[in-house]
């Protein structure tokens, strides 16, 4: 990919990183409005298991709806892969681990790794999330719990 200084793509970098980093202690934290301010307006989404969602708003409320419920969440990405399409257009794999614990008991329900497949633009200056598509390669599931 042409069109940017090794300075500018390794601040790219960092800025996606960061945005991923925001992302998670976002949805941990609940902070719902960090959250949605951290994806483009026609962001789209597929979780495995899942109906695809075609909006950030579409996303945000069934994400809320999922994780709202009495749940405690802990999620971790790492080792990103990144690739630039153009200055203002990129492409991350981004290797997960996620935990899922009913906040009443604090017992694991969920215990899932795998790669989120992710697509970022650069709008008004900052960059967002375009799309994230979660591919699991393992998940436990433990028993409902009354």
């Amino acid at each position: 990919m042409t069109g940017m200084s090794d300075i500018e793509r390794l601040l790219a970098l960092e800025e996606i990183r960061t945005l991923k980093a925001r992302r998670d202690r976002a949805c941990d934290t609940k902070d719902w409005d960090l959250y949605l301010s951290l994806h483009a307006p026609d962001h789209v989404s597929h979780n495995d298991g899942f109906e695809r969602w075609s909006s950030s708003q579409e996303m945000i409320d069934n994400v809320k709806q999922l994780l709202d419920k009495g749940r405690i969440t802990v999620h971790h990405s790492h080792t990103p892969d990144i690739s630039f399409e153009s200055p203002t257009r990129a492409r991350g794999i981004w290797g997960m681990e996620d935990l899922i614990f009913d906040s009443e008991t604090e017992e694991l329900e969920i215990h899932g790794f795998g790669f989120y497949h992710e697509t970022y633009e650069k709008r008004e200056g900052r960059w967002l999330f375009t799309s994230r598509q979660l591919k699991r390669t393992y998940v436990r599931q433990f028993p409902e719990r009354p």
